[in-house]
Order: structure tokens, then C-alpha cells, then sequence
């Protein structure tokens, strides 16, 4: 076997192949004997146990006994031996030829059969790949109330599918590569031919073939390695497990990134609102899924500063808080040892370790470990007078805001650098949390996602594109997808307001 191509002789193809990967338990080789012009043809089938699947095997195997012992070979070539081989299994599977050495491993390593005769410097490929593994199943970890309930599998092949099940038009692109020098794990980028901008797919091109890496374990590999600021803890990928979401990120322009063997599709390029928007706001009436969203935004801010206002409040600026509360509040940490910040402070780590245990955890006591520790801590706690009864209302209404955050990874973020405001408000009280909200603000400014900036639409600022921001306005009246990551110049949306048909005679009339 050559460098690049394969040797002519069976014999020494299947030497270096055996000597490869040959002694692995699960490899398997299956040499037949073909009668050609009064000389025995050899061939062989390559294939691993378990990765090829066994349905497809017996049918090749039967079609090729069939065409092998029914079928005339005399008075033919070599070459019109491998064309017939090609032709009469085509009907069972997928098959393509292949010349090069490396290939070959590439092939059977991913479940594939390969056919080799003897005398040829080409071979066949046999689609056999193994059952499509998870079945699909409803999303665990984006449920919604209303909309289709699909999700992603690890399964790259049936995810594309699912997709395309939604988007069924020719402009729908696919490119597939392979990225881990070990793992040789299958990438594959879908967008919009008519829609996304040329410059973004080179780049996510670019930074697709610059990943140099043993092993791609999970979309969570590729969303590291492509990020515009690796060091900023906020997200800049978004990351879906629902094929309706995705497909509503590629028909605005966006360019979704899939990996084999992991359910969750990246979406490029993602802006700060994107993930505090679910699919769901499309499929209610506007102005609830506005309510709801600003909602959400409510409970992020909450969750930033909730604590640390408690914080300054009780430490440097008891004069803002009204007597009635004051005296309760004194009262209730009279006899408590630690100040605010240790109390919060505690009380907030105990429940992000509690939250992580109830996540790892089993499923059937993981949510009964979250709600007994959270209430027997807490009112142990407040009972032996090491915090006060008031902290309980703040951590909890600090963890409550927290989930009403529909994204994981925001959520973690926004979590995170509370704490950050906490210490703030310790040392400089509520000047120190508005220093804080002026570093956030200027941070997330400084973002950019695939080169367009992370605060897309709100700075810089776009009115037609704030339509869909902070609120959500009528469909009809979101006509034009985001300029900034489409190149479409039609519009998405030609349908005009609903009319009633009363109204449309009174059109007509006048």
C-alpha cells in the first residue's frame, strides 16, 4: 500500500491493513472468490462489529453471493468486474469509490464497509453506518409550552434532516469536514445560500480549519475554540437542542454549526438578546410574549443586583430603607455574628452547591435533595442565629430571578458576576454597584460576535431591528431580516395586517 494510494494486490492491501488495526477484536475482514475466465478473482470485505450495522451486512451479503454465483463473469475485464460489483450493490446501499490509503481507515473506522478486489487500485465504499442510535425525543433542557417538542440527537445526519424537514428550499447549503486528529469527529456548517453574507461563512470557515486538536468530544469543543473573546465569560455562541430555533437563526441569515455526536447546534453569530429569547415568543400573541420577555429581563437584573443592594442598604446607606423595615431588619440580625456580605455571601454558596448537587444527582431524588436542603439549611440556620430570616428572601428571590433566565450559559454568567457586585457594594456600597453596572455596560459593548458587535440592535442602535428586541412586535410588522448578518434585500414578510372581511367591504366602498 502506497503513500497515498492503495497497492494492486489484495494480499499486501489486506497485510497493511491488518497490521493497522487488524489485532482489535471487533475487525473484521471476509474474503470471497470470484470465477473470471477460468481464474479465481479475490476479493475482501472490511468492516468493524458494531459500528456497521447488521441489517445492511445480511443484505450485502446476500446480494453479493447472488450476484457472485448467479451472475456470468466470463469475457470480462477487471474493470467491468468492479463496475458490475458497484452497480448490483448500489441497490442496497450507497456506495463510492476511493483510491487513497488514509481513507480507508476514515471509512471503516466510521462504520462504512470496504470492498476490495484483487488486481485494482480502487476501491468500493459501502454506506453501512450503524443505527441511528437516541430516538427523537422532546428537548430536556429548552422545554416550551406551545411549539413543536422535536429536539436534536447525537446523530449528525438525523439532525440535518430535521432541519431540512422545516426549511425546504434548494438554498439550503451544507458543508461537512472532519476536525480531531483523533476523534476525526464529522462538522457540518448549514446556511442559507440566498441569505447569509459571504464574508461570514469565510470566517467561520477560517476558524473551523484552524482548530488543530486530538479529540472533538462535543459542540462545547467547537464553541471554545471559534469564540471572538475566548476570556469573556459571557456566551458569543448561541447553542440550541431544538431544530425550530435553529431554523429560525438561519432563515434571519445566521450560520448554524453542527457536531456528530452531540445534540446541541451552534449558531453564529449571537447577540446579547438572542439569549433572553426562546422560540416560543413566535408562537404567542405578541403582546404576552413581550410581557414575558420583559419579564425576563426583569430577572436578570434581579439576579445581578439584588444581593448587593441588600448589601450597601444595611451596610452604608441605612437612611434609604423605610423605619418600619429598618427596625425589623435590625431586629431580626440582632444576635447574628457575621456581617451582611459574610451572610449573603454564605447563604449564596450553599445554594449554588446545593443547585449543582441536585443537577448531578439522580433524577428521582435530585430535585427532593434541592428543596429539602434549601428549607431545612435555611431554617435551621435562622434558627441557630447565624443569618437573618430577611437573607432567606433575598437568596431566594436571587434564585428564583435566576431561572426565569431561559438560557443555561447566560444564566451561569450573570450568576457568576453577581458576586462580583457583591464585593463591590461591600467596599463602596451603591456607588460601588453603579461602578459595577458601568464595567458590565462597557464589557458587553466591547464584544463582538463573528466581528459584528455582541449589542446588536440596541447599540449600535437600529430602530427596524428593534422591533424584535426588548419587545416583540406583530409579525407582519418585523418585514426585514437583521441588515448586519443578512444580505437578503427582499423582504421576509409580505403579508399585510389581518383584515376582517366586513372591513374589506368598507375598503372597497369608500
Amino acid at each position: 500500500m502506497g503513500k497515498n494510494g492503495i497497492s494492486s494486490s489484495i494480499s499486501e492491501n489486506l497485510k497493511q491493513i491488518t497490521n493497522t488495526i487488524g489485532n482489535d477484536l471487533d475487525f473484521t475482514v471476509r474474503v470471497f472468490d470470484i470465477l473470471l475466465n477460468k481464474h479465481v478473482l479475490k476479493g475482501a470485505v472490511i468492516f468493524i462489529n458494531g459500528m456497521a450495522d447488521t441489517n445492511k451486512l445480511n443484505s450485502l451479503s446476500m446480494e453479493l453471493n447472488e450476484t457472485i454465483l448467479s451472475q456470468t463473469w466470463d469475457g470480462l475485464t477487471l474493470e467491468d468486474c468492479f463496475i458490475k460489483l458497484k452497480t448490483s450493490l448500489l441497490c442496497q446501499v450507497k456506495v463510492s469509490v476511493g483510491s487513497d490509503s488514509e481513507t480507508i481507515y476514515e471509512e471503516v473506522l466510521s462504520g462504512n464497509t470496504i470492498l476490495l478486489l484483487d488486481g485494482m487500485d480502487r476501491y468500493l465504499i459501502l454506506n453501512t453506518i450503524g443505527p441511528d442510535g437516541r430516538s427523537i425525543t422532546e428537548s430536556t433542557s429548552q422545554t416550551i409550552i406551545r411549539g413543536p417538542k422535536e429536539a436534536f440527537t447525537e446523530k449528525l445526519t438525523v439532525n440535518i434532516t430535521l432541519i431540512r424537514r422545516i426549511i425546504k428550499a434548494k438554498s439550503l447549503k451544507i458543508e461537512k469536514m472532519s476536525i480531531g486528529n483523533l476523534t476525526k469527529t464529522n462538522v457540518a456548517i448549514l446556511y442559507l445560500d440566498q441569505i447569509a453574507k459571504e464574508e461570514m461563512l469565510n470566517e467561520v470557515r477560517t476558524r473551523l480549519k484552524n482548530i488543530k486538536v486530538d479529540s472533538i468530544l462535543d459542540s462545547g469543543y467547537i464553541e471554545e475554540y471559534i469564540k471572538d473573546d475566548p476570556n469573556s465569560i459571557f456566551p458569543t455562541i448561541l447553542n440550541s437542542e431544538r431544530p425550530d430555533a435553529v431554523a429560525g437563526n438561519l432563515l434571519e441569515g445566521k450560520i448554524a454549526v453542527l457536531v456528530d455526536g452531540s445534540p446541541y447546534v451552534l449558531t453564529v453569530p449571537a447577540f446579547f438578546i438572542d439569549f433572553m429569547q426562546v422560540s416560543e415568543d413566535y408562537y404567542h400573541h405578541y403582546i404576552i410574549s413581550s410581557f414575558i420577555r420583559l419579564l425576563r429581563y426583569v430577572a436578570l437584573i434581579l439576579t445581578l443586583i439584588v444581593p448587593a443592594f441588600y448589601i450597601a442598604l444595611t451596610t452604608f446607606h441605612q437612611e434609604m430603607i423605610p423605619t418600619t423595615l429598618l427596625v425589623s431588619i435590625a431586629a431580626q440580625r440582632e444576635g447574628v455574628p457575621f456581617p451582611a456580605f459574610v451572610e449573603v455571601f454564605l447563604m449564596e454558596i450553599i445554594f449554588e452547591i446545593l443547585r449543582e448537587a441536585g443537577i448531578r444527582m439522580p433524577r428521582a431524588v435530585g430535585s427532593a435533595i434541592s428543596i429539602v436542603g434549601a428549607l431545612v439549611l435555611g431554617q435551621a440556620a435562622v434558627q441557630a442565629g447565624i443569618i437573618s430570616a430577611f437573607i432567606v428572601i433575598i437568596v431566594s428571590i436571587t434564585a428564583i430571578t435566576s431561572f426565569a433566565i431561559p438560557n443555561y450559559e447566560m444564566s451561569n454568567a450573570v450568576r457568576i458576576i453577581r458576586f462580583g457586585f457583591m464585593i463591590l457594594s461591600t467596599c463602596f456600597g451603591l456607588f460601588g454597584v453603579f461602578i459595577g453596572l458601568v464595567l458590565l455596560t462597557l464589557h458587553l459593548s466591547k464584544l463582538k460576535s463573528l466581528g459584528i458587535p455582541y449589542m446588536t440592535p440596541l447599540a449600535p442602535a437600529n430602530v427596524q431591528e428593534n422591533k424584535d428586541a426588548l419587545i416583540r412586535f406583530p409579525l407582519w410588522k418585523m418585514r426585514y431580516r437583521p441588515r448586519m448578518i443578512s444580505k437578503a434585500k427582499t423582504p421576509r414578510v409580505q403579508t399585510e395586517p389581518p383584515v376582517s372581511s366586513e372591513q374589506s367591504k368598507n375598503q372597497e366602498i369608500y
